[in-house]
């Protein structure tokens, strides 16, 4: 049968990326020894020589469909560029791996147990020849409680919802945990959220919030901080955004620092 994506091509244009995404597919993802299986989207591209017509779309999603029966660690993603470069017989390559991740949280009180879903991506790129670049990113749901409304009002304090998304680039991917940045980010919030509550233990968290009330910008200020200290990060960008309930927008902080 003809080949007719690998015609040649005479308009001269190297394609950077050029690939599948939207691909949905069973992982299983290795974070600390600990192997939870996901309902992974992928975007996998590679780059295209300028005098060729079109990529192998269909060899990308064979390569993912094998890696779908062994546990992928974030050292792994390299492994999974590596074969593109192989196997496509270029020289550059692309993924995105996004999935639900689920960390077990215990109630302060009752100490029951329950899973909290985090929004989690593996982005890799790898060159031929060089090192992978790898970004982590999170998105971790905590409390917030507005130290204005509690200084100014009689009674309570008007407290919400937030959310830290991080992409985090390590220098060194030796000991990188999903599961611990999600403890670091969640732990700077007013409070921490818990699928699970019974009375005492909602009683204890309404009460933690309130006494540790911080601004977006707070949250934002500590988060970074935080970040600062871990050992191997090259660069990390943070937002936090309180979707207020006494207000019809958000609240919402950005930064982003190269290590």
């Amino acid at each position: 049968m003809t080949d007719v994506q690998n015609q040649p091509d005479l308009r001269g244009i190297k394609i950077k990326r050029t690939g599948v995404t939207k691909v949905h597919l069973p992982f299983l993802i290795s974070d600390g020894g600990k192997v939870q299986p996901v309902a992974a989207q992928i975007r996998f591209t590679v780059a295209l020589a300028d005098n060729l017509r079109g990529t192998h779309m269909s060899r990308l999603v064979e390569l993912l469909t094998d890696w779908t029966t062994q546990p992928v660690a974030i050292p792994d993603v390299e492994k999974i560029l590596l074969d593109a470069l192989d196997k496509l017989s270029t020289d550059f390559a692309a993924i995105s791996i996004a999935f639900k991740y689920f960390t077990e949280k215990l109630s302060p009180v009752s100490s029951k147990v329950s899973l909290s879903a985090v929004d989690c991506e593996f982005l890799g790129e790898l060159e031929r020849g060089g090192r992978m670049t790898f970004t982590l990113g999170l998105s971790v749901p905590f409390t917030s409680l507005c130290p204005c409304s509690k200084e100014i009002s009689d009674f309570g304090a008007h407290n919400q919802r937030s959310l830290c998304r991080v992409k985090l680039t390590f220098k060194d991917l030796g000991g990188v945990s999903i599961d611990k940045f999600v403890r670091l980010i969640e732990a700077q919030g007013s409070a921490e959220i818990f699928p699970l509550l019974k009375r005492e233990d909602e009683k204890f968290v309404t009460e933690a919030a309130y006494q540790n009330p911080k601004f977006v910008e707070d949250i934002l200020r500590d988060v970074v901080t935080a970040l600062r200290r871990v050992e191997g990060l090259a660069a990390f960008a943070v937002e936090c955004e309180n979707f207020e309930s006494i207000h019809n927008h958000n609240a919402f902080a950005a930064h982003e620092e190269i290590l």
